[in-house]
């Protein structure tokens, strides 16, 4: 067992905060009580799994030594057999002990950002934005969460040269941090009377909702200003100046929300938005300092590849990162994409696995 016998770190640690949960000073204390179950929540899986494990390890520890001094027949056939079932199940103990223990993602738990752009292809690439909205949005909601919209440029046709919302939930990040990068969609478009195939492109981004300890804005730093909004944002359109564009004047970066019909409402949103930004740019800054060469995502990762293909003549989507081809692209584009996103999760532990 010594090859996961720090593990017994964890075990110690999973009585004592069973033990502060009996404590009534904890118990009174809201926070100190959230913050003690939560830490109970993440280990607790693997402290059931080692027990498991060295559960496994007993058993066939205990059965070979009777199996070296017994000489029935009958008998010692029974320990063999024991011995093959606690040898396969401290195996199997021993393959999901290591990926409990691979570092979780900090964000993970995270309510997230997600920006949609249309790339090449004009009209069709707005389109493309409102697809993959609803399709996020639809997701979403199968999965619980609970989406905002903060901001959109729209076009006459319906579709978006930007649009960006929030998605609040627990493990909202941790469901859809695969989706950052490049989408590419083939399909005849409504204008074309041709029934020619058209190809066109949207980029994703997925960013994770920044904590208030995580990044501090100096006011100094922003201009704001107000204007009237227009696109998806309700019936007041263009009847107040309750629209919010921030400038953070170091970076240069722009944020507008036009959701709400307050300033102090969308100036809020806004806000949320700028700092989420701020922290991506901070945390993808501080990784490619510390390896360069580290991939960020399962594959490549890079945001200006194309992740996945959207064919409708063939009613396929491709994943191309980890080669996943599935035939059902009303029901993806309909919401349900757990099917996709368990796969690049599992790949990536795989990925993970290879290089502890």
């Amino acid at each position: 067992m010594k090859e996961f016998s720090q593990l017994e770190v964890f075990e110690k640690r999973w009585e004592e905060l069973n033990q502060k949960l009996f404590d009534p000073d904890v118990a009174a204390d809201t926070q100190k009580y959230s913050e003690t179950m939560k830490e109970l929540s993440e280990i607790t899986p693997i402290v059931e799994k080692y027990k498991e494990y060295k559960t496994a390890v007993q058993s066939e520890t205990e059965a070979k030594q009777m199996l070296a001094e017994e000489s029935d027949e009958e008998m010692r056939e029974m320990l063999s057999d024991e011995i093959r079932t606690s040898a396969q199940n401290i195996e199997k103990a021993r393959e999901e002990l290591k990926i409990l223990l691979i570092p979780k993602d900090p964000n993970d738990d995270k309510s997230v950002i997600v920006e949609i752009r249309a790339g090449a292809g004009g009209e069709e690439a707005a389109l493309f934005c409102a697809t993959l909205y609803r399709m996020y949005s639809m997701y979403a909601e199968k999965k619980g969460f609970k989406t905002e919209f903060v901001g959109a440029n729209e076009t006459e046709l319906g579709g978006y040269r930007e649009i960006s919302f929030m998605v609040n939930g627990n493990g909202a990040y941790s469901r859809l941090k695969f989706e950052s990068g490049v989408h590419r969609v083939q399909r005849v478009p409504d204008t074309e009377s041709q029934g020619r195939i058209h190809t066109s492109t949207a980029t994703v981004a997925v960013l994770p909702e920044a904590d208030e300890v995580e990044l501090d804005i100096d006011t100094k730093d922003l201009k704001i200003d107000t204007f009237r909004s227009s696109g998806a944002g309700g019936q007041h359109i263009n009847k107040t100046s309750s629209a919010i564009r921030i400038t953070h004047l170091p970076t240069g970066m722009v944020v507008e929300s036009q959701d709400q019909r307050s300033q102090f409402q969308n100036k809020d949103k806004a806000m949320k938005v700028l700092k989420s930004r701020l922290l991506a740019q901070k945390q993808e800054a501080q990784s490619s300092a510390i390896a360069a060469e580290r991939k960020a995502q399962v594959g490549t990762g890079e945001r200006n590849e194309r992740i996945r293909t959207y064919n409708y003549p063939q009613s396929r989507v491709t994943d191309h990162r980890i080669g996943l081809t599935l035939y059902k692209i009303d029901s993806i584009v309909n919401g349900d994409l757990d099917e996709i996103i368990d796969a690049l999760i599992t790949a990536k532990r795989a990925e993970d696995l290879n290089e502890q």
